[in-house]
């Protein structure tokens, strides 16, 4: 996002003010990440590189990484997925 640093907030796309959050979450190289559907407003090839991120900082950092999500397929990347239906945890 290097060339909309002069923009302000109001003048970036949802993906790109969604980028930031992320990047400013992870500056400060916390033990235990929450993530709250982080991908869900990044186009394909950008989720992607997202999630290939969170699997290098788990690997590389030893970094916990709690996310919620609908995309099936980003859940299966995890060590661990729990599943939420109708109030039950399976």
């Amino acid at each position: 996002l290097g060339d909309w640093s002069s923009h302000l907030p109001s003048e970036l796309s949802g993906g790109q003010k969604q980028r930031v959050a992320i990047a400013r979450a992870m500056v400060t190289e916390p033990k235990v990440l929450l993530a709250d559907e982080p991908s869900g407003n990044l186009d394909s090839k950008t989720a992607d590189q997202l999630h290939k991120l969170f699997l290098s900082l788990r690997d590389n950092f030893d970094q916990t990484i709690v996310l919620v999500t609908h995309n099936k397929e980003l859940a299966a990347l995890g060590d661990r997925s729990l599943q939420l239906v109708d109030g039950q945890w399976s």
